[in-house]
């Protein structure tokens, strides 16, 4: 995924690399710093420098590190699909695909998600995957589990359509087998109110979207395009 941040910076999200169980190297994509699989990633394309199409901005947390890439601005993530910015405060939301039990959604106030290790793959969610190092590992807000209907989260975004109030300041998102769109308020470490909203059964729900209205889009994988309204 690409997505413009509050900075009018280019974030880029990238997955570890696939095969499962992010199986690359002796400790994976997700926790090296010389790949860019597994990250989000952090680039000023307007402003190109030394021959490159972008230019790496010096306030990325690994400028100057020998053995990392400047352009790394999260990691430790397996699959971030998709992640948002509140347009009102510019929070970061990633919805972040789990691999065998686990699906996350990780949450970092403005600017706070700089430099952090979200986990994977010493971490799935809360479970230990692998027993492996994560230095400085920052747990989700939110877990979903296999177990329970779950199998693949998709990130979505924070309400601030003002033709929805009651679903003001709150995370909508869902899961591509459980098929609802859900609700929950998000803060730093936590995550409550987690609901389903009183709407129909969606198909796989594999992207969501938001116009310059702030209105909020859900993507059904089988064909249709819905928006969120006021009943």
């Amino acid at each position: 995924m690409l997505a413009f941040g509050p900075d009018r910076l280019l974030y880029v999200g990238l997955g570890d690399g696939g095969g499962g169980g992010d199986q690359h190297g002796s400790r994976g994509n997700g926790q090296s710093l010389s790949t860019l699989l597994g990250k989000i990633l952090r680039i000023d394309p307007a402003h190109p420098a030394g021959g490159q199409p972008y230019r790496i901005p010096s306030s990325n947390p690994f400028v100057g590190r020998a053995d990392a890439r400047g352009e790394i601005y999260a990691y430790g993530l397996r699959n971030p699909w998709r992640f948002s910015f509140d347009r009102s405060s510019g929070d970061l939301a990633i919805g972040d695909v789990g691999q065998e039990e686990i699906e996350e959604i990780d949450f970092a106030r403005r600017g706070r998600a700089r430099g952090v290790n979200y986990g994977w793959r010493p971490w799935e969610g809360r479970r230990r995957y692998a027993n492996e190092p994560a230095a400085g590992a920052v747990f989700p807000v939110l877990t979903k589990a296999h177990s329970a209907g779950y199998c693949s989260i998709t990130g979505g975004y924070v309400v601030r359509d003002p033709a929805l109030p009651s679903l003001r300041g709150q995370y909508v998102y869902g899961d591509y087998c459980n098929g609802r769109v859900r609700a929950v308020r998000l803060v730093t470490g936590s995550a409550s109110g987690d609901r389903a909203l009183p709407l129909p059964k969606v198909g796989p729900i594999s992207s969501f979207g938001q116009d310059a209205a702030g209105h909020v889009y859900v993507v059904d994988h089988d064909g249709p395009v819905f928006r969120l309204a006021a009943g």
